[in-house]
């Protein structure tokens, strides 16, 4: 049990000054000598905690008998329900406000709470004391039937008005003589529209009646002081209002200040449900999808405002100095933590925490704070609202300036428990230096240096900047003048400048707008480089990159450098992704932006060497399938909705050719085919039901739209559904008996090909594992079947006729390229009867067969390789016909790392070998069958 709070006192400040000495003794006389120590120590130094000692005499002595934690539970306990009536109610909260702040203060000055406690007791009484008064002043307006609809037992509940606190009540962190920020609003929707100007005349009057219940001083004090000027517009909006009006105000004139505010936003008192779901709404106007560092300047321009309205310019000194929002202050602090939190809090939840203290820590370990910075500034962030708190004990005043005097510092370095008062002095003087330069930093990084000298060619470049469409506003340009001579000093030192700046042209030029852009590129400088490598290296990415921007969130995201994390790993974060989305074409537009970041992820860590094309290839297919996995359950869902539940066991979706070998490359698209089976049924049951062939069908259309579809964040696959059974001439959906049917007495020998390399990829489980179970069988039934060559070698030739290679680079298609060795693995798949689907394994799964020569398959998976190697690399710099003088020395540098060749002459000569061998090797491979048959 805890100690009594009498024994737990350890600390309390003594006055030793002369003059505070004197107060002391004076304020002693005529009390309860049990509580004279007390009063030489807090009361000595503070008139307001000497009154209130004196005043509570009879309620401290025994108080401080039990643990301080009970007492304050006793104290809250004690204030009479809202039922009681407004004048009784108004007295039992300013008992309770001078007994919470006797204790608190006591507790506070004698080290029994740390700062936590103090904030956590001092935000209860302000949470009671806002739910009982809109509690009583709801009831009223309730009794008087002036909210129409609702009842008295509405009242609890504040009848569909809810009061969110802001600020530091919001946060649990109000000071010892904090203000209390309130935002009043209502929710329309309980009400008929010709009811709502009547509930909305109650709800002001009930604001006002609140307000004054808390705040209107009497004989008894006050409780708080309330400020309900963080509501929308307040200069010109009533005091409670719609959350519609809300909503429709921050989406369309919401600002940066407003953001931060509302980190801190939490309902308290009212209808905290409708509270909890306006929250929600506001989420993306709070927590924006894409890193936000333009949010650095305008706290920045917030911080200069403040100071200048404040008159808080110059130097420091410790008389006067403001230690809220003057240099060093607690709101620097602030600024600091809430700017970070909206900057990255859109991309990780953890970081949307209310408390300054919990935000650094949660910034330090997600690593957008150095560990070491977010200790001190946690530090001193205590130390500070220790200091502030005892500025405010001695008159109960709302100030956060330090005395003017050097004898009013002295007397607030006693209530601190400092004997010296110059060493006071120093150690502030030291905190507020170190919190200006920790912070000052980071919101005002200074003036840049003169660049470099730019010879003619890269002037004329720089010169084309400022008609760019990223260059329109005012701002952009004055970001964009304060990063200019960084950006061009780190081009400057590429391997070769002119390149990497014409590169970087390329990508500025593509830019729609620059503010957020150019905002990101001044706080994390190092994208200027890998900008101006993938520019110089792959053009067709960087314009993909201009017009994408927000993809660069992920490169400073913290783990944009990590290991893969996997299929898996991959669809359960999109999963959780989706599920914190609303509608479901926010859902879609959320798996396009999703999947583009870690596309763009793919494609830089290939540029860079950290995997090879086989690696990319197998993390495409891994996004692939991660999208396929997560979109078809709301997919299903949203076409349930209106169509009622998939007939009979539902639906699987069957991966084909390079999805179902785990084989794409940047630009490849879906090949699909959907498999259903009604089980019997035939029809859906559901608001407007379909039949089952249609019903799957138009579900299969809907599967594709929410893949194809462009949207606000582009495309997410073309798909291509020509393998379904009879192509372009067969149903969309196939049923599950027709594609058995189809498969075992009507395919051709290259659909059977196509079958090899089929996956199940989303879908039905059930039905999915059976889909297998089928295709597994039927390969082994047409196993070791000669005439499967001989169709392979009618179909190269029509393959061959119909694409041709293009150009001299090219490694896919035509006669000795990867088709021709993905043919002849296919064929040696169905003819050995294996369920392998990925070249390498078909090709050996041949050799076992002894349909192939383990040299010729050897050879035929070393050829394949460099074909893979030079396809993926090419796809990923252009989606034209490789053309070496087009993709330029980063370019082509890439092409030879990739495929291991020393130089372009003997990449040429690798790949006319490769083909030539081949071509050879497949033609007499084909020829011995037909001769053989």
């Amino acid at each position: 049990m805890p100690a009594p709070f009498a024994a737990r006192l350890a600390r309390l400040p003594i006055a030793v000054d002369a003059a505070i000495g004197a107060e002391a003794a004076a304020t002693v006389a005529g009390v309860d000598p049990a509580l004279a120590p007390l009063l030489a120590g807090a009361g000595g130094s503070s008139p307001f905690l000497a009154g209130l000692i004196r005043q509570e005499a009879g309620w401290l002595a025994p108080a401080l008998e039990r643990p301080p934690e009970d007492a304050l539970a006793a104290v809250l306990a004690a204030v009479p329900a809202a039922a009681a009536g407004a004048e009784a109610l108004a007295r039992g909260l300013r008992l309770a406000k001078r007994r919470v702040a006797l204790l608190v203060a006591l507790a506070d000055l004698g080290g029994v709470w740390p700062l936590d406690a103090v904030t956590r007791a001092l935000t209860a009484l302000a949470d009671l004391a806002v739910a009982r008064t809109l509690e009583a002043a709801v009831g009223e307006e309730l009794r008087r039937g002036r909210i129409p609809g609702q009842t008295p037992a509405d009242a609890a509940t504040g009848a569909g008005m809810v009061v969110l606190a802001m600020g530091k009540m919001g946060a649990g962190e109000l000071n010892y003589s904090s203000d209390i920020d309130l935002v009043c609003l209502y929710d329309e929707a309980r009400f008929a529209p010709r009811d709502l100007a009547q509930a909305r005349a109650a709800f002001l009057r009930a604001t006002r009646r609140m307000c004054a219940l808390i705040a209107d001083p009497t004989a008894e004090g006050y409780v708080f002081r309330t400020d309900l000027r963080l509501r929308p517009d307040a200069a010109v909006t009533p005091v409670c209002l719609s959350m519609e009006a809300a909503e429709r105000y921050y989406e369309a004139e919401g600002r940066t200040w407003e953001r931060a505010a509302y980190i801190k936003a939490r309902p308290c008192a009212g209808d905290l449900a409708a509270g909890a779901r306006f929250l929600a709404a506001l989420t993306p106007f709070v927590w924006r999808r894409h890193l936000d560092f333009a949010a650095i300047q305008d706290a920045h321009d917030m911080r200069l405002r403040i100071r200048a309205h404040r008159g808080l310019h110059g130097r420091v000194a410790i008389e006067g100095h403001d230690l809220k929002l003057g240099a060093g202050g607690i709101r620097e602090i602030e600024f600091f933590t809430q700017t970070r939190q909206l900057i990255a809090g859109g991309r990780d939840p953890s970081l949307r925490v209310k408390g300054t203290l919990e935000g650094l820590a949660r910034l330090a370990a997600r690593g957008w704070v150095p560990a070491a910075v977010a200790a001190r500034l946690s530090e001193h962030y205590v130390a500070h609202r220790e200091l502030e708190h005892r500025l405010q004990m001695v008159n109960d005043a709302r100030t956060h300036a330090l005395p003017a005097t050097p004898e009013g510092v002295e007397r607030i370095a006693r209530l601190a428990g400092a004997a010296d008062t110059g060493a006071f002095r120093a150690a502030l003087a030291a905190r507020l230096a170190e919190v200006a330069t920790l912070t000052e930093g980071f919101f005002a990084p200074g003036a840049a240096a003169e660049g470099p000298a730019l010879p003619a060619a890269a002037r004329a470049v720089v010169e084309r900047w400022p008609a760019y469409p990223a260059m329109r506003t005012e701002r952009a340009r004055a970001l964009f003048d304060r990063i200019r001579p960084g950006l061009l000093a780190r081009l400057h030192r590429a391997a070769d400048p002119q390149a990497a700046l014409v590169a970087f042209d390329g990508f500025l030029a593509g830019l729609p707008a620059g503010v957020q852009i150019f905002a990101l590129f001044d706080a994390n400088p190092q994208l200027v480089d890998l900008i101006a490598d993938i520019a110089a290296t792959a053009p067709d990415l960087a314009l993909h990159l201009a017009r994408n921007a927000g993809v660069l969130d992920a490169v400073i995201g913290g783990d944009f450098f990590a290991p893969w994390p996997g299929a898996e790993a991959l669809a359960t974060a999109l999963a959780a992704r989706l599920a914190a989305v609303g509608g479901y074409e926010q859902k879609l537009d959320a798996a396009r932006g999703w999947a583009r970041e870690w596309h763009f992820r793919i494609g830089v860590h290939h540029l860079r060497g950290l995997v090879d094309g086989f690696e990319a290839s197998a993390q495409y297919a891994d996004l692939a399938l991660a999208c396929l996995g997560a979109l078809w359950g709301p997919c299903v869902e949203e076409f349930a909705r209106r169509h009622g539940p998939p007939p009979g066991r539902g639906a699987m979706v069957l991966g084909m050719g390079s999805l179902g070998a785990r084989r794409l490359n940047a630009a490849s698209d879906l090949d699909l085919i959907v498999i259903c089976d009604p089980a019997g049924e035939e029809a859906s049951q559901g608001p407007r039901p379909l039949a089952a062939p249609l019903y799957y069908g138009r579900l299969t259309k809907a599967l594709v739209t929410a893949l194809t579809a462009p949207m606000a964040a582009g495309r997410l696959y073309e798909v291509d559904m020509r393998l379904r059974p009879s192509g372009r001439q067969g149903p969309v959906a196939t049923t599950l008996a027709a594609f058995r049917h189809y498969q075992e007495h009507e395919a051709w020998t290259w659909e059977h090909l196509a079958l090899t390399r089929a996956r199940p990829v989303a879908g039905a489980p059930a039905l999915a594992g059976e889909v297998e179970d089928f295709r597994r069988t039927l390969l082994r039934a047409r196993a070791g079947r000669r005439e499967i060559l001989a169709d392979v070698a009618d179909m190269r030739a029509r393959l061959h006729a119909a694409k041709p290679p293009l150009g001299p680079w090219e490694a896919r298609a035509g006669p000795g390229r990867m088709q021709d060795i993905e043919l002849v693995a296919e064929a040696a798949a169905l003819f050995a009867g294996s369920g392998e689907r990925g070249v390498e394994g078909q090709l050996a799964a041949g050799v076992r067969a002894g349909l192939l020569g383990r040299e010729a398959g050897a050879a035929l998976a070393a050829a394949y390789r460099l074909f893979w190697r030079l396809h993926a690399a090419a796809r990923l710099l252009t989606r034209r016909p490789l053309a070496l003088d087009e993709v330029g020395a980063g370019g082509t540098a890439f092409l030879l790392r990739e495929t291991g060749a020393a130089t372009v002459e003997a990449l040429a000569a690798a790949l006319a070998h490769h083909v030539a061998a081949t071509e050879a090797a497949v033609t007499g491979l084909l020829a011995a069958a037909e001769a053989g048959a």
